[in-house]
């Protein structure tokens, strides 16, 4: 292969693909793994949880600004300088995270880390697009697709285990081995296409400052804003409105600017504007569940960790066996549309029976419902790929990818947002509601306290000890059905969202190489 023919043998098109999948999943999977690691790091760095989660939020942060201008620094400096750049910052900065003496310094670096690692996403998906022909861009997304969205389900068992095992600093050192096997097969492998006119962009200062307040505001708003009890902090409200103005003097001076740093023209194709409300959502209710899951399992079923993790991994695991057979669907010419609409219901569904769970559930009663999802998700994240760059000309498929990236990370920030605050809420609510229902004239409450009263007093507990006991059993029942009628409710929620989101599948057009004539969007 050389520059002048960047498409090359098929051979060299896959290991093109390793090449930049294996930083992709490096970048996704860190970002998983270090969630369960923070009690860890706390207690390591004599700092307190919350102040830990700035570890998380630091990078989400810097991972936001950089994300949406992968595409034009790739136009900018060239696609294989940026990967390299970008690969081996986001390598030594993750060393010097597993290094870092005290918390300021992981902070410090982990803004580092997410400033090179923001481009690995959209900066991976672009060079498969644009390396495999259309109608192998089915396998490609397949085998892109495998990585992105196993590695945040797989994340927090491996994250577990490796800081339980070794230290939560190994969390941090295995990227170094992928990172330097990254480096290798891109300096091999990878070529620039002669579309890419390294150096004819000018900055636009004005706009990366915008971009970069605006999103920065924007993440810390959605990651803090439940702890800080939302709009009823001065806080809150002052970053809302920064982010709302910022961004929005952002988009327009991106429109009209003959060399913008984002493309927001690019959505006058119809098949690219509703695939960027679908991964909006996808992003929304997959990053949602990935928190509410294991918070459910923990919470209210009372698992540890460990058991959690394994138990939510089938989901992983029926995602990456159904990727390829999706792949191989789509090359073989079956519509994306269709298989798009099968896998958002197929998946709905899966909440739906989530919804039907109660404290009870054992775990195989959510073994059936792990499976549905992550089939179902695989059925939409390739052809949903597939469909909303199809229509995209190869010089701006950075570009596309780029904000196709950011529109998913903020529906996933929106949706962990979310679902964290529905559940502490409507928690409340309910247990306010059944409080209302549990008095000492109901009979069944009086029964009720009696039994538990008595089994205190033969435990040895005084008369007066036993009653104030089964006063404390009977509020922490009301606090556990107050709960599990929040989870179940947003579970209902999520699998509505899925279903809404079919109508936009019909505004998508079929894929090119599939159609009998020319295409027009």
């Amino acid at each position: 292969m050389s520059p002048q023919d960047p498409a090359g043998p098929t051979a060299n098109r896959w290991l093109i693909a390793i090449s930049v999948m294996s930083s992709a999943v490096m970048e996704v999977l860190d970002t998983s793994v270090v969630n369960v690691s923070l009690p860890h790091i706390a207690g390591s760095l004599s700092a307190t949880v919350d102040e830990s989660t700035w570890v998380l939020t630091s990078y989400l942060i810097a991972n936001a600004v950089i994300l949406p201008i992968s595409g034009w620094l790739a136009n900018l400096i060239g696609r294989k300088r940026l990967l390299l750049t970008v690969v081996s910052g986001f390598t030594i900065s993750s060393v010097l995270c597993g290094l870092a003496p005290s918390l300021g310094a992981l902070i410090f670096f982990r803004v580092l880390q997410g400033t090179t690692g923001g481009g690995l996403q959209p900066l991976s998906q672009a060079v498969l697009l644009e390396e495999f022909p259309p109608e192998e861009r089915g396998k490609a997304m397949a085998f892109w697709g495998l990585g992105i969205v196993a590695a945040p389900i797989l994340g927090p068992t491996l994250g577990g285990w490796i800081t339980d095992t070794y230290s939560w600093r190994w969390v941090f050192y295995i990227n170094l081995p992928i990172g330097i096997l990254s480096l290798l097969m891109i300096s091999l492998f990878l070529y620039d296409p002669p579309y890419i006119r390294r150096g004819t962009l000018r900055v636009d200062l004005w706009g990366l400052g915008m971009l970069a307040v605006g999103m920065g505001a924007l993440q810390i708003m959605l990651d803090k804003g439940q702890e800080e009890d939302w709009f009823a902090s001065q806080f809150i409200v002052t970053l809302a409105v920064i982010a709302s103005v910022t961004l929005t003097a952002f988009v327009i001076r991106e429109l009209y600017t003959p060399q913008p740093i984002v493309r927001f023209r690019l959505l006058r194709y119809r098949s690219f504007a509703a695939g960027i409300l679908l991964v909006t959502v996808l992003g929304f209710v997959l990053y949602g569940s990935l928190v509410l899951l294991p918070l459910f399992m923990q919470t209210l079923l009372g698992w540890t960790a460990v058991t959690a993790g394994i138990w939510t991994s089938p989901r992983g695991v029926a995602t990456a066996l159904c990727m390829p057979l999706v792949g191989y669907l789509l090359g073989k010419g079956w519509d994306g549309r269709l298989m798009l609409v099968f896998g958002f219901v197929v998946a709905s569904m899966a909440f739906f029976g989530y919804s039907h769970m109660s404290l009870q559930s054992g775990t195989w009663d959510i073994f059936l419902h792990q499976i549905n999802q992550g089939a179902g998700m695989a059925f939409v994240f390739v052809p949903l790929t597939t469909l909303t760059m199809d229509p995209i000309p190869k010089a701006e498929t950075g570009y596309a990818t780029s904000l196709y990236s950011v529109m998913r990370n903020i529906g996933s920030s929106v949706g962990v947002s979310f679902v964290t605050t529905w559940v502490a809420r409507r928690s409340q609510f309910h247990q306010s509601i059944l409080a209302a229902h549990v008095t000492q004239y109901d009979l069944g409450t009086q029964e009720f306290l009696g039994l538990v009263r008595g089994f205190f007093f033969h435990e040895g507990f005084d008369w007066s000890a036993a009653g104030r006991s089964g006063l404390g059993v009977l509020y922490g029942m009301l606090r556990q059905q107050a709960a599990l009628l929040s989870f179940i409710e947003v579970f209902r929620v999520m699998g509505f969202l899925f279903l809404a989101a079919v109508p936009l599948v019909l505004l998508m057009r079929r894929a090119r190489h599939q159609r009998a004539g020319p295409a027009t969007d």
